[in-house]
Formats: structure tokens, sequence, C-alpha cells
């Protein structure tokens, strides 16, 4: 079957949904249409002059970044400009560019969880929450004796999910339904004219905000009435929590040099920064945020963090670390490059999934801009 933008794009935003960015992140499609078919699909961490040669030379026609390729408006479009001239070449060859920002760093299964995985964090956590989204309460009425096959429906649609580790869960009342069908009508139970009861029940769901539209959908098809019954409110007690960062804990406990060292394995970098006042000292409760987040190592210490891996960290910032007494290594900004297998690997699933034929590749570039010697 044909493949649009479009339909990659409205599967991704059902997996980090452009909600849960941060204010002012220019995320979504940058450069050219979602409203074409697409054959070949890059995956990458930043949209760089090198990058679009790259997609020219493998004839890829849609571009999936982390980071956005437009942080900030462009002045003129003159193309002596290398900035200018990529967004040239871009459209030349008709290469849409679309980028997935910090609504990928904070969803679920996303940049921060890969990462947390990465250095296998043991029961992570959210470091810092940045978004909340009410649960919404779903009850409808229905038949007694189509109760389970309507449930099922509901709950394969994702009503009664309670965050990560529940699912399916719901709560039944039984009770009598009463209505009259009048001229017009096409009853499931009873005739025209006529009051009827039933043997009915009530079954009650949590579902998310961002489930809701898919359930109801599910409980008209699965429904056996002409018009079902149903009620949604929101459930003023009960939210779900979305932000940056990743908190967790290491199997076991290691001195801060040699877990130093063994991050420069695992992000595969030749060199990082690190602050302490004792590299001897034993850690194992660690933090983690993709990206420039020395802003928010207060909130690394707020949940106990021993350590705190994040890029970017500024030289003051760095002080202030060392005056709260939290250990930092900054492996730099291009750790994230993560995004490239992982993205690949859940676009290829949902090719299976969805029967899309996309050939679906990862930018070979490294385009981290510094060098150690």
């Amino acid at each position: 079957m044909n493949v649009t933008g479009y339909d990659l794009i409205e599967r991704f935003e059902q997996f980090a949904p452009p909600t849960l960015a941060e204010t002012g992140d220019p995320i979504g499609l940058a450069i050219g249409t979602l409203n074409k078919p697409i054959q070949r699909v890059m995956v990458t961490l930043d949209v760089r002059p090198e990058v679009v040669q790259e997609a020219i030379e493998k004839q890829i026609d849609f571009i999936f970044a982390h980071h956005p390729p437009m942080f900030k408006p462009a002045k003129n479009l003159i193309s002596d400009d290398p900035q200018n001239e990529m967004y040239f070449e871009l459209i030349k060859h008709d290469i849409a560019v679309y980028a997935a920002h910090t609504n990928l760093d904070v969803a679920p299964g996303g940049m921060n969880d890969w990462l947390a995985d990465l250095i296998d964090l043991h029961h992570a956590e959210t470091m810092t929450v940045t978004k909340s989204r009410p649960y919404k309460k779903l009850a409808v009425m229905v038949p007694k004796e189509n109760e389970t096959e309507v449930r099922e429906a509901l709950t394969q649609a994702g009503a009664g999910n309670m965050g990560s580790t529940y699912k399916d869960c719901s709560y039944t009342l039984e009770g009598i339904g009463r209505f009259k069908p009048v001229e017009g009508a096409h009853p499931t139970i009873g005739d025209i004219g006529k009051s009827e009861e039933t043997h009915e029940v009530k079954i009650e769901f949590a579902v998310s905000e961002q489930d809701l539209p898919k359930v109801v959908h599910a409980l008209l098809e699965a429904h056996p009435y002409e018009v079902p019954v149903y009620d949604v409110y929101t459930i003023e007690n009960l939210s779900e929590e979305f932000g940056l960062g990743r908190v967790g804990d290491l199997a076991e406990p290691i001195k801060l040099q040699d877990f130093v060292t063994q991050l420069k394995e695992t992000f595969g970098v030749s060199g990082l920064r690190y602050i302490t006042t004792n590299p001897d000292k034993l850690i194992q409760r660690v933090a983690v945020c993709g990206g420039d987040g020395g802003k928010f190592y207060q909130d690394a210490l707020k949940k106990g963090a021993d350590v705190y891996i994040t890029g970017d960290v500024y030289y003051h910032t760095g002080h202030d670390m060392l005056a709260d007494g939290l250990s930092v290594i900054d492996p730099g900004h291009h750790i994230e490059q993560i995004c490239k297998p992982k993205l690949k690997e859940l676009f290829e699933q949902w090719c299976t999934e969805n029967n899309w034929h996309l050939d679906i590749v990862s930018s070979e570039l490294n385009t981290d801009p510094f060098r150690f010697s």
C-alpha cells in the first residue's frame, strides 16, 4: 500500500504526542509536506549539510530527526549562507523533514528510557515532571450476555490501562435497564412501542485521555445496542504524569571512577567530563537526562541520585553542582544518537503491523561537532 508522511507521523504522534513537548520547542514538520507518498525514510539525530547530502545520495524522501533543523527562524533566504543552502537542497530534492524533540525525550519508551535501559538502570522513574494529563472514567451499560465481548474490545483498545504496571482493569455492577423503542428505532431487544426491562451490567474503566477516542470507537463498534448508553467524566484524583530524565538504581554499587570508565565504552565516546569531590566514592542511584539537562540537577538531588548524567554542563553550573555535593558525568549531547537504531526498530515494527512498504535507514554519519585528543 502507498504510505504517506501523514500515515507515519499519525502513528508516531500516538507514541510521542506533540502535547508532551516543551513550550516553544519547534517540533513537527519543518520542511516539505506530509501529503505525499514516501518510500525511503532516514532517521538521524541532527540535520546538517552533510546529512542532507547523505540523504540525497541514498534517494531519501523523508528525514525524521530528533533535533529540529530550524531552532531559530531564518533571517533571509540567501543561498550563499551554508545553513540556508541546506534548506534549498532539501526543497530542490523534495525531501520532507520532521523533528520530534522534547516530546520524544518525555514519551514513555522514548529517549530517556532508552538511555536508562542502556546503562541498565533498575526501577527507573521520571526525574522531572513536566506534563500531567487527567484520566477519564468511562462507564458503559451493556446486556449481561454481551459483557465479555464488549469488555474485551475496550481493553484491547486501551481501556483499563493504569500506567505501565496494570492492564485490563475494570469494575462491573449488575442492574436492570429500562427503555421503550419508538417509531424509527431498530432495537436489539424489545418491540416498537412497548416498554422493556433487561438484565444489564455497568462496566467501568479508567482511560487515559490519549486513548479515549479509540476506546469510544471500539465501544461503538462492539456494543450490540443501536444507541449505546455510556458516560465519560474526568477523574479528579488520578492523572498520568510525564517528564524529563529518569532516576533508577544500578544492580550493584560501583566506584564513581570505574563507572566513568564504563560509560565511555557504553556511550562509545573517546572522552567525557565529570564533576566530583571524590572519584572513589561508591555510587548506585543514578539520574540520566539526554541533551542539555544541567538546569534540572536539583531534581536529581531531590530523587536521591548519587550521580547525574547529562550533556553540555556549563562552567558555573558545574560549580553549583559541586557546592551541592552532586557528582555529575557529562558524556556530551551526542549520546542521543541512540535514537537512530531505536527509531529504526520502532518504524520497522509499525511497517510490519500496518503492512507498510517502507525502507527505513539510519544516517551513518557522526554529527558530534567535538573531537578529543
